[in-house]
């Protein structure tokens, strides 16, 4: 089975901890360029949130030039994503990326649902103070190819490629348009 990286011994389950991803994390070139020890556990289904996208503080995005994603309650809807498993001397790492520090995100604890239909509880990242703002292009490209990759349902897939982007034209970092180059040439 392809979660078989995710039935853990006890042992290192003490040193691990499960992930929800939804936006750029939920491709793998992403995920790993700061947190190498993730390793791929599930597709789930966050219920009753959904998705949107916003500036922090009413600052836009330097990585980005857009809004950015964060999970909100509402009843009836759902956010899929990948649960990562990740080794907690990442843990920092995976914070400073969700700009918790500077107060962009907050973690949570959240339960989502396999496709099975297991629950299990994870870490996310939710943004408290934004003001709504669509995503760049960039950033938009970089979730559709994370849900390509990870096979989450293709009604939900559908729902993101119909995102509205910003305009911006210009670039975004070298690591990023690299990442977005590996992922194009790998879900054509």
């Amino acid at each position: 089975k392809a979660n078989s990286g995710c039935e853990i011994m006890q042992s290192q389950e003490e040193e691990t901890f499960l992930y929800f991803a939804y936006g750029s994390n939920l491709m793998s070139e992403r995920i790993h360029l700061h947190n190498p020890s993730a390793t791929f556990c599930y597709v789930a289904r966050l219920q009753d949130f959904e998705l949107d996208f916003g500036n922090s503080q009413g600052k836009t995005s330097e990585t980005w030039h857009g809004g950015i994603a964060t999970v909100n309650q509402s009843p009836g809807n759902e956010v899929w994503g990948v649960v990562w498993k990740i080794n907690k001397s990442n843990l920092s790492s995976l914070d400073k990326q969700e700009g918790v520090n500077n107060g962009t995100y907050v973690p949570i604890e959240i339960n989502v649902y396999t496709q099975e239909g297991k629950e299990i509880t994870c870490r996310s990242y939710q943004m408290k103070n934004y003001e709504q703002a669509p995503p760049s292009p960039q950033y938009k490209k970089v979730i559709c190819i994370g849900a390509k990759e990870s096979g989450l349902p293709l009604e939900y897939q559908k729902k993101l490629n119909a995102i509205e982007p910003n305009d911006y034209k210009g670039k975004v970092s070298e690591e990023i348009e690299d990442i977005i180059k590996k992922g194009d040439t790998k879900t054509h």
